[in-house]
């Protein structure tokens, strides 16, 4: 009997056939799923402003940031199954590498974005190497090594500020430069508008890559590497493709903080804060992209809220620790799952009483 048929002699769908397909299918989402956060980020970016100070917008601008650099773990993790814990480190290397291009003063700024992108990509394929032989634990350690060794290199030699040689730090200068914002976003509100629209180009690409051939890819390697390498798929290939393209977008978020208000400090990229993004998005929702956005919010408002309210920002570890064990016991899929699927519950109600009614 054709291993594809069931014991009635029916022939299994044609997905069944094509292990890479069915997984595809599972993972595959409506397009209106999968743009609705890119209508919430346009509207978050012409209203908010409106209604908020400038303190908030510095915030929300970096909390805009920290989803892309979420969203990069979210590809690592919820499509291809790798834990990579040196999101936090490609955001310091892409802001230490924006300034540096920017203060040549040679390049405009959509393409210091663009080359910083390139940069943290290429150093992304240097590190996706251990991921081929690597999974689980042990690669998790050895990025937030990784991401330990940035830190210290970083306290070592400082962010540029304009000084001279390939370091471009001067220590007889005080403070830190930020990267000159380009004419149309001069303004904390502009630069706000323009990191958002940044933000969900990002966004784009990553639902682009997983909606295509790579998806496919990622879902099949996650699900088994074995039967992945059985169906013909290049998985060496894959894993580098998913490992560049997440510090491709980190570097991008990483320069869009260069050119926030303040500039950056060492003191912004510490090695825990890597455990503290993959925390935050489990809770937030690790296999929706809308849970990228969610564990940026959590990650930098939710703190700016706690000290508008006096309290300690300290508290906010406890609040993940607990919503962590929550999150795993009773709700896996994370707060954007469990409210995707609230929605749908919700939806199919309303339509069963439209047609009794």
């Amino acid at each position: 009997m054709n291993v594809l048929e069931d014991t009635h002699g029916a022939t299994a769908p044609d997905h069944a056939r094509h292990p890479t397909a069915a997984i595809g299918h599972r993972l595959r989402q409506p397009l209106s799923a999968a743009a609705w956060p890119a209508g919430v980020a346009a509207a978050a970016a012409l209203l908010l402003p409106l209604f908020t100070s400038a303190y908030w917008i510095q915030v929300l601008t970096a909390a805009a940031v920290f989803s892309v650099a979420a969203l990069g773990l979210s590809v690592l993790y919820g499509r291809v199954g790798l834990i990579s814990l040196g999101q936090i480190a490609m955001l310091a290397v892409g802001g230490w590498t924006a300034e540096r291009l920017g203060q040549t003063g040679a390049l405009p700024f959509w393409l210091v974005l663009l080359a910083t992108g390139v940069v943290t990509g290429l150093i992304g394929i240097v590190i996706g190497l251990p991921a081929l032989r690597l999974s689980g634990l042990h690669l998790a350690l050895i990025t937030l090594m990784l991401a330990a060794a940035v830190t210290i290199v970083l306290t070592n030699t400082n962010f540029p500020n304009g000084g001279p040689g390939f370091l471009g730090y001067d220590s007889v200068k005080s403070g830190t430069v930020p990267l000159a914002r380009p004419a149309v976003a001069a303004s904390d509100t502009a630069y706000f508008r323009y990191t958002v629209v940044v933000c969900a180009l990002m966004f784009l690409l990553a639902i682009a890559h997983t909606r295509g051939r790579p998806g496919r890819a990622w879902a099949a390697i996650r699900q088994s590497e074995h039967a992945a390498v059985a169906a013909g798929i290049n998985v060496t290939l894959y894993k580098l493709w998913a490992f560049a393209l997440a510090c491709f977008m980190t570097g991008v978020a990483g320069a869009l903080l260069a050119a926030s208000a303040g500039g950056l400090t060492v003191y912004q990229f510490p090695a825990q804060e890597s455990i503290t993004l993959l925390a935050a998005l489990l809770m937030a929702g690790m296999y929706h992209f809308a849970g990228a956005v969610v564990a940026g919010l959590m990650l930098k408002a939710m703190p700016a809220l706690l000290d508008t309210w006096g309290v300690s920002s300290n508290v906010l570890l406890i609040v993940f620790g607990v919503g962590l064990v929550q999150t795993l016991v009773t709700s896996p899929q994370g707060i954007a799952g469990q409210l995707s699927r609230d929605l749908a519950r919700l939806g199919a109600r309303v339509r069963v009483r439209r047609t009794t009614s």
